[in-house]
């Protein structure tokens, strides 16, 4: 590594901790404000506070990243705007690709550990979260207890592939016992063939069958009477491909899926409709494509940055600074947009990286051959 590059590295780099290091602190003295007081109120000890808090590190270390990349990028490159320090480096030889080479290393190694912390880790933030708190203090988190948060009432399923509709009185997210179950086979005209009835319904994932308990077996005919009702204390149902993952695939968000979970969701419940699983396609994509933002916001920042008059030093930065929220914007956007199904997946996790990094490369262009930025009508005379 040469001089000129560990100069650049520690100039960038004393800003960027304390701008880092700054939003952590702010949004730690914000949380501890908002649920401080239910902290003392549960008489949780040090220790249990600072694993919270820990576990919802990675998730908060994603977000602030690419603002304190740009903020930092921007503090660094004025200063050495103002003091005529990038015109003496390129006085000397150096091209601007060269003197910025170092911080798009730098973005690149920092998307990296995005992706790391955002492959699992950050997306269970917001659930763990919420399950930290009510385990603390159940009765002071929205006045509900966990039980009453968790169950779900009267949840209907229907398995397209197997022509099986699932009626489930009470079910947890997450647990293999259903309560309450009313199961319908269905012909392929969609007449009703045998429905079974249990009080319970226990999934044993280690032989792949169905335990139902305390129930009936009524088989019917095509004319759709009743043909045969048959009793039973318990069955053991073998040849059914339902899980409860499957099962209850529709009420998981996919929000709070990691990577792992997003593809075995997807794997399981491939046969859902299109509409259904477009949330869970994005989402999937998107966890990929987050993190690469902290490389765009490199490529958006350094051209402006590098100004060669005090003057221009203000309008780099407000430029940079707006881009920056016009991306955030585009990404939330297209984020809504391929949700709902509206726009294919790819397309919503991936173009706001990929318009805003040809942004950047064309700026990158137009400082690298000495021309003047295009103000597109703004700062004319």
């Amino acid at each position: 590594m040469r001089l000129l590059d560990r100069y650049i590295l520690r100039n960038f780099f004393e800003p960027f901790l304390l701008c880092f290091l700054g939003f952590i602190s702010i949004w730690l003295i914000v949380d501890l404000s908002d649920n401080g007081p239910d902290f003392i109120q549960a008489r949780a000890p040090i220790s249990q506070v600072l694993g919270f808090y820990l576990m919802q590190l990675p998730q908060t270390v994603v977000m602030s990243l690419p603002v304190g990349l740009l903020l930092a990028l921007l503090f660094m490159l004025s200063r050495m705007s103002r003091s005529n320090e990038i015109i003496s480096i390129l006085g000397a030889g150096r091209s601007v690709l060269r003197f910025l080479l170092p911080l798009f290393l730098i973005g690149m190694l920092v998307s990296v550990g995005c992706l790391a912390l955002n492959y699992e880790m950050a997306p269970h933030a917001d659930a763990f979260r919420k399950a930290a708190l009510e385990q603390m203090n159940p009765d002071a988190f929205k006045g509900k207890k966990p039980r009453q948060r968790a169950v779900v009432n009267g949840y209907l399923f229907r398995d397209r592939l197997n022509a099986r509709t699932w009626y489930i009185r009470k079910l947890v997210p997450g647990s293999p016992e259903f309560t309450g179950v009313h199961i319908t086979q269905h012909d392929a005209e969609g007449g009703i063939l045998r429905r079974w009835f249990a009080e319970k319904a226990v999934y044993r994932p280690e032989a792949g069958s169905w335990e139902l308990q305390s129930g009936l077996v009524v088989d019917f005919t095509p004319e759709g009477d009743v043909a045969s009702s048959v009793p039973f204390d318990q069955l053991t149902v073998s040849d059914w491909s339902e899980t409860p993952q499957r099962i209850t695939g529709s009420h998981v968000q996919a929000q709070d899926l990691s990577i792992p979970e997003l593809r075995d969701h997807l794997a399981v419940n491939a046969d859902s409709p299109v509409v259904q699983l477009a949330p869970f396609r994005t989402y999937l994509l998107y966890r990929w494509a987050l993190p690469w933002s902290c490389l765009v916001v490199v490529l958006i920042a350094a051209p402006l940055g590098i100004v060669y008059s005090r003057r221009a030093v203000l309008g780099g930065v407000a430029a940079s600074i707006g881009l920056f929220f016009a991306m955030t914007f585009t990404t939330n956007f297209c984020l809504a947009l391929g949700k709902g199904g509206r726009i294919a997946p790819e397309v919503a996790a991936w173009l706001p990286n990929a318009l805003f990094a040809c942004i950047g490369m064309v700026l990158l262009y137009y400082r690298s051959t000495n021309r003047d930025l295009p103000t597109f009508g703004f700062g004319r005379r």
